[in-house]
C-alpha cells in the first residue's frame, strides 16, 4: 500500500513539474516568433517602413524599453502582494492573457499604422513579461533545491523546442504562403500572431490544471495588498543585508542585459547590416533547436560544477559573439554565431534562475523573483535603447552592437564575487550546497 502511495506521489510530483514546464512551450512561441522576429521584421517592412533604418531602430527599441519599466516598477509590489496572497498562479495567468490577446490583436493593425502597433506590442510584452514573474516564483513550488538546475533547464529546453517547432511551421507559412491557401506573405505573418496567441493559450492548460499553490496561511483581499506592501519594505531591507543576494542581482542585472538585447535586436541588426530575410529567420531556427538539448546539458553541468560556473563559461562566450559580431560581413558568420548563441543562451538563463532560487527565502519567491525579473528588464530598458542610441548618434550599428560588452564583462565580475554557497540561513532557511543540495 505504501508503495502504491509513494508511485501515485511520483507520479503527481512528475506531472506538476512537466506542467509548469510546458508553460515554457507555451509562451516561447511568443519570444522567438513575435518579440525577436516577425514583430521587428514587418516593423521595419510593413508599419514602419517609411522612417529610415536608424529611426525604426531607435523606436523599436524605445518599445522594448517602455514595456520593461512597467514591468520593471510593478513586478515587485506585485510579487509580494502575490506571496502575501497566494496569488502567483492567478497573477501568472491575467498577465497571460493579457499577452494572449495583444498578441492576436496585431493581427488587426494595417499599414503604416507603426504607433499603433508599437502600443499593443507593449502591451503584449508586459503580458509576456509579467507572467513570467510569476512562472519564475512557481519553481519554488515544483521543485527541490536538488532539482532546480535540472527543473529550470527542462522549462527553457521546452522552450526551445516548442517555441522552434512553431516558428518553423511559421516561416514556412510565410515563405509558401499559397501552400496555405494564403494570398501573400503580409497575410501569413499577419495571421502568424493569431496563431502564436492560440498556441500559448493551448499550451498553458496543463499548468492550470497541474500546478496548484498552496492558500493555507495566506492573507486575502484588502489584507494581502497591505501585507504586500509591507513584506516589500521589509525584503528591500532584508536584500541589502544578504549580501549574495544583493551581489547576484547586481550582476544579473548586468550580464542578462547582454542576453535579452542580442535576443531582442538580433533580426534589426541582421537586416541593417542587409543580410536577406531568409537567412536571417533560417540562423533563429537554428538557434532554437540548438538550444534545446543545449539547456538541458547546461542544467547537468550546473549539477556537476555549480550554476555559478556554468554561468560564467557562457557569459564568456557571449563575450567572444558580441566581439565577433560587431566585425562580421557575411551571412555564414551570422549562421555560427546563431549556433553559438543556442548553445548558450538558455544554459545562462536556466542556471541564473535555479541558482537565485537556492540564494533566496522559498517563502517569499514571488517577491523576490520580482525583485530579479525587475532588474532583469530594467537592464532591458537599457540595452535596446543603448544599441539604438549609439547606433543613430555614431551612424554605425556594429558600434551600437558592441555597447553590449560592457554588460557582460561587469556582470560577469560581480558574479565571481557571489557567495554560491546556499541559502542565507539569517533569511530563515538552512545552507545548501552550490551544487544542488535539498535544503528540506
Amino acid at each position: 500500500m505504501f508503495a502504491t502511495h509513494d508511485r501515485t506521489q511520483a507520479l503527481s510530483r512528475r506531472r506538476r513539474i512537466f506542467a509548469w514546464a510546458f508553460y515554457d512551450w507555451a509562451n516561447s512561441a511568443y519570444a522567438v516568433a513575435v518579440l525577436t522576429t516577425f514583430f521587428p521584421l514587418f516593423f521595419q517592412q510593413h508599419w514602419a517602413s517609411g522612417l529610415s533604418d536608424t529611426e525604426r531602430t531607435y523606436h523599436l527599441g524605445m518599445a522594448n524599453t517602455l514595456a520593461s519599466l512597467f514591468v520593471v516598477l510593478l513586478a515587485p509590489v506585485l510579487g509580494a502582494i502575490a506571496d502575501q496572497g497566494g496569488l502567483r498562479r492567478r497573477f501568472l495567468l491575467s498577465f497571460a492573457v493579457l499577452g494572449m490577446a495583444m498578441t492576436g490583436a496585431l493581427y488587426a493593425i494595417g499599414e503604416g499604422q507603426w504607433m499603433m502597433a508599437a502600443g499593443v506590442f507593449m502591451l503584449a510584452t508586459i503580458g509576456f513579461m509579467g507572467s513570467n514573474v510569476f512562472y519564475d516564483a512557481l519553481l519554488a513550488e515544483v521543485a527541490s533545491d536538488a532539482e532546480a538546475d535540472r527543473v529550470s533547464s527542462l522549462g527553457y529546453a521546452l522552450g526551445y523546442l516548442g517555441g522552434g517547432l512553431l516558428f518553423a511551421a511559421l516561416v514556412w507559412m510565410a515563405a509558401s504562403p499559397s501552400s496555405f491557401g494564403l494570398a501573400d506573405r503580409e497575410q501569413a505573418v499577419r495571421l502568424s500572431f493569431l496563431i502564436v496567441a492560440i498556441w500559448w493559450a493551448l499550451f498553458t492548460i496543463p499548468l492550470i490544471l497541474y500546478v496548484r499553490e498552496p492558500r493555507a496561511g495566506h492573507t486575502r483581499g484588502l489584507g494581502s495588498i497591505t501585507g504586500g506592501f509591507a513584506q516589500l519594505a521589509d525584503t528591500f531591507r532584508e536584500v541589502r543585508r544578504l549580501r549574495p543576494v544583493f551581489l547576484f542581482l547586481l550582476a544579473y542585472w548586468l550580464y542578462i542585459d547582454g542576453v535579452d538585447t542580442i535576443i531582442r535586436m538580433a533580426v534589426d541588426y541582421g537586416l541593417t547590416l542587409k543580410f536577406d530575410t531568409a537567412s536571417i529567420l533560417t540562423a533563429l531556427l537554428v538557434t532554437q533547436f540548438v538550444g534545446f538539448p543545449a539547456a538541458i546539458v547546461f542544467g547537468r553541468i550546473g549539477e556537476r560544477i555549480g550554476a555559478r560556473q556554468g554561468i560564467l563559461v557562457g557569459l564568456g562566450i557571449y563575450m567572444l559573439v558580441t566581439l565577433w559580431a560587431g566585425f562580421m560581413r557575411s551571412v555564414w558568420e551570422f549562421y555560427l554565431l546563431a549556433v553559438v548563441i543556442g548553445l548558450v543562451q538558455g544554459g545562462v538563463q536556466a542556471l541564473s534562475r535555479s541558482l537565485y532560487l537556492r540564494l533566496i527565502p522559498r517563502a517569499r519567491a514571488a517577491e523576490f523573483f520580482g525583485f530579479y525579473n525587475m532588474l532583469g528588464k530594467f537592464a532591458v530598458v537599457l540595452g535596446p535603447f543603448m544599441v539604438g542610441w549609439v547606433g543613430r548618434e555614431t551612424g554605425s550599428a556594429r558600434i551600437g552592437i558592441m555597447t553590449i560588452l560592457v554588460f557582460f564583462i561587469l556582470g560577469g565580475w560581480l558574479l565571481t564575487r557571489v557567495d554560491a554557497g546556499g541559502r542565507n540561513a539569517q533569511a530563515g532557511n538552512v545552507n545548501v550546497s552550490g551544487k544542488g543540495g535539498d535544503s528540506r
